[in-house]
């Protein structure tokens, strides 16, 4: 009997990968007799391999055009790519699967959620007293706080879209002083963490997009890339890889470097105490009522629109761009984002301070105040990626619903790659190291 089952575990393991060698539980298994247990390690060792290719076929699909300048290879433990793995671009991955390949290694199971109960309480609080904001916007809130209120959303809203993502954590363009200052205390109403956190954690989504070390993985599902990433300790994955990208650029900012410095304060004064005292002294709002309506309720409504970009945006949408990728292009989210559901073409050309391939103003407020900030003379060295490359990306990895794939279009030549590869990087790279 031992000699049969030795000989069905070294066919299995050849035949599987002729250079697995035993483990420690199958020889035990081997030698003790117990064939139930033989088979059930066979089962094992067929499911881990059966991962493997799975995960080797995922990854090389998904990192092949969005971030170019990523190492193709894993060096440690961890998820193994092939350097020679090329996209395929030819089947998109269900956003609510967990690939494998995303795990902390090949045939490991993901580590356990570690609920963080002072977040849960917070969020649960905050949401069910935007309810009573809402209410009250109906039943006591006199019009100047709900204008109030309305500006402050798209005061903070530019704060988060053209100050810590286009301006801070892409580098898309150049801001002098005044414009820094001024989008540095819209993102602090935003009260979304400081502007280098910000921009720390979406350059780590960007290089590592829907795997382990992205803060929000939307292959964790909806509710996870929306809020659940904020409910719980960062996987593992992304502390460590988050080590691998640079942000020393980012504190080299005053501006970023005092935010953070006097961060709590100036969200106590911007965040809370402002929106409330506003309405209170000059039109004669209760205190009660502006507090839930002009800093509660807009404060809640800001985070559920920011995630929209991280769960919605990856997971519903054409993708023109690139097909082997989940980032969508998707209109809805563009037009309460101010511009940003524009996805696919956005991880596709980080760093096009218009985060579309689109100049209307109607879906992208934010790049219209770019725009105007830019004829005063505060924001300059506006980057956008040239015609011919986009023609080019369209039709080499598109999933056929751009107008461009009816056109026949000399840019779609193989040698055009390594001049798109510029693009692709996640900031320029004329810019890591100069001021902003």
């Amino acid at each position: 009997m031992k000699n049969f089952l030795s000989s069905l575990t070294h066919i299995t393991h050849c035949t599987l990968d002729q250079f697995t060698p035993y483990s420690f539980s199958t020889k035990a298994a081997v030698e003790s007799g117990s064939c139930g247990e033989v088979f059930r390690q066979l089962g094992c060792i067929l499911t881990c391999r059966t991962a493997t290719a799975k995960s080797r076929d995922t990854m090389g699909a998904m990192k092949n055009a969005t971030t170019p300048s990523v190492p193709a290879k894993f060096v440690d433990d961890s998820a193994i790519i092939s350097e020679k793995a090329k996209s395929s671009n030819n089947k998109q991955f269900p956003p609510n699967k967990t690939d494998d390949a995303g795990c902390n290694a090949v045939g490991e199971v993901r580590p356990a959620v570690q609920i963080v109960w002072r977040n849960v309480l917070i969020f649960i609080y905050l949401h069910v007293a935007a309810l009573y904001g809402f209410y009250l916007c109906f039943t006591a809130a006199k019009l100047p706080t709900l204008v109030w209120a309305f500006a402050l959303f798209v005061f903070g809203g530019f704060g988060i879209t053209g100050g810590a993502h286009r301006l801070w954590a892409h580098r898309c363009y150049k801001a002098k002083l005044p414009l820094r200052v001024f989008a540095a205390v819209g993102q602090t109403l935003a009260l979304q963490n400081d502007i280098y956190e910000w921009s720390r954690d979406h350059r780590v989504h960007h290089k590592f997009s829907e795997t382990d070390a992205d803060p929000h993985n939307a292959r964790r599902g909806f509710f996870f890339a929306h809020v659940g990433w904020l409910l719980c300790k960062k996987h593992p994955e992304v502390i460590r890889r988050g080590k691998t990208v640079d942000v020393s650029d980012l504190l080299q900012d005053p501006v970023v470097f005092y935010q953070r410095k006097f961060y709590i304060p100036l969200v106590l004064i911007f965040c809370f105490a402002m929106p409330t005292v506003v309405p209170w002294y000059y039109w004669g709002e209760s205190l009660t009522t502006a507090f839930f309506v002009a800093s509660i309720f807009r404060y809640v409504i800001t985070l559920n629109v920011t995630w929209l970009v991280n769960s919605a945006a990856h997971m519903w949408g054409n993708h023109p761009y690139d097909k082997g990728i989940n980032p969508a292009e998707n209109r809805f989210v563009a037009f309460i984002t101010s511009g940003e559901g524009w996805h696919n073409y956005h991880h596709v050309f980080p760093w096009d301070y218009k985060a579309s391939e689109l100049g209307k103003y109607s879906t992208n407020t934010t790049k219209a105040i770019i725009d105007f900030f830019a004829w005063l003379g505060l924001a300059y060295d506006l980057k956008s990626v040239p015609e011919s490359i986009i023609r080019s990306r369209v039709q080499r990895t598109g999933d056929g619903t751009h107008p461009f794939t009816l056109e026949d279009s000399p840019h779609v030549f193989d040698d055009m790659k390594f001049e798109e590869t510029q693009f692709c990087e996640i900031i320029p790279k004329e810019n890591r190291d100069k001021d902003v």
